[in-house]
């Protein structure tokens, strides 16, 4: 958060999730290569003290490298938050993934942000670089545990879910594709260097980053004076559309609806797909109604972030689009 007057309930907006959780276990001296588990790990970056928690699975005693999520958490969340909420591990020690969590910057330790480009806060205001974080990140990762180079993606949640978007701009040369859950791409560009193939979760009842566009309650956290609309979804994906060179036809799955009496009753979840694009690259979005700013799947819900979908679960969705992808050369 960080935001300009943000006061206790604006602290409380986008905390995602403030769980009680045991810290990670850290890097043992000796620099000896990650054991399955979740490690600390901390690294100075632009004259910051930076940290990040990677999740590694039991296949990696096998000593073949290993594809990466990079799990972005939202604007005054953390890490550790974002591991406990979205809930990857489980996914990574079933499909032989790293699972990635960064920390963001801001005062603190535990209300922190991505300079997304328009958002947020303490890092959008201090210009912090978290491009070039998240490169050195995977630099100091790959010493510690092998990691395959060409298979690494990027996802995250609202802010985070911006700071995916960007990546899949900026950094088309690291990243094989992207997967935001309620995020928008908050610059002025004109596309990444290739085609990048995206999914996106966007709920049409998500009141923090509109469906529809406009500047929803995430302004709160970034400059009062310059924080840009939020593009609406359906401008987003004719963006990036553009971007992959892909057809106008769409492919519409069948809508999921939650069974009456059960939590998800008034839910849908409806799958959208474009491709195949520009070098094989596709664009999928998860169209979703009566859940809010969550996590698709998320076990644990936040009252003020609406109601929780499980309709679908964005960790598996995502993995079975990312497997599809490789970086060239790869």
């Amino acid at each position: 958060m960080g935001g300009r007057g943000c006061g206790r309930r604006g602290r409380a907006l986008f905390a995602l999730i403030a769980l009680v959780a045991s810290a990670p276990a850290g890097v043992g001296a000796g620099g000896e290569m990650l054991g399955p588990g979740s490690h600390r790990i901390e690294l100075h970056y632009g004259g910051l003290a930076r940290s990040y928690i990677v999740h590694v699975p039991p296949q990696s005693s096998g000593g073949a490298a290993l594809p990466a999520i990079l799990n972005f958490h939202g604007a005054g969340s953390n890490a550790q938050q974002q591991e406990r909420y979205s809930a990857m591990d489980a996914a990574a020690d079933r499909d032989a993934f790293l699972a990635v969590y960064p920390n963001g910057t801001g005062r603190g330790t535990r209300a922190l942000t991505w300079n997304a480009g328009g958002c947020c806060a303490w890092a959008e205001r201090n210009r912090i670089d978290d491009v070039g974080f998240t490169r050195a990140l995977l630099d100091d990762l790959a010493t510690r545990v092998r990691v395959d180079r060409a298979r690494v993606y990027a996802t995250g949640i609202s802010n985070g879910g911006m700071m995916a978007f960007r990546l899949g701009v900026e950094a088309a040369d690291l990243i094989a594709a992207i997967a935001p859950v309620e995020g928008a791409l908050m610059l002025e560009t004109s596309g990444p260097a290739r085609a990048m193939p995206l999914m996106l979760f966007n709920s049409v009842d998500d009141r923090y980053v509109p469906y529809e566009g406009s500047y929803g309650l995430l302004g709160g956290f970034s400059h009062a004076a310059h924080y840009p609309r939020v593009p609406g979804v359906d401008e987003e994906v004719a963006r990036w559309r553009g971007f992959a060179g892909c057809p106008p036809a769409v492919q519409v799955g069948p809508k999921l609806r939650g069974a009456p009496g059960s939590a998800d009753a008034g839910n849908t979840a409806t799958r959208y797909e474009w491709g195949l694009c520009r070098d094989g690259s596709r664009i999928v979005l998860w169209k979703l109604s009566g859940s809010g700013h969550v996590w698709p799947g998320a076990s644990r819900s936040v009252f003020y972030l609406g109601r929780a979908t499980r309709l679908i679960d964005a960790d598996d969705q995502m993995w079975r689009f990312f497997r599809n992808f490789s970086l060239a050369g790869g």
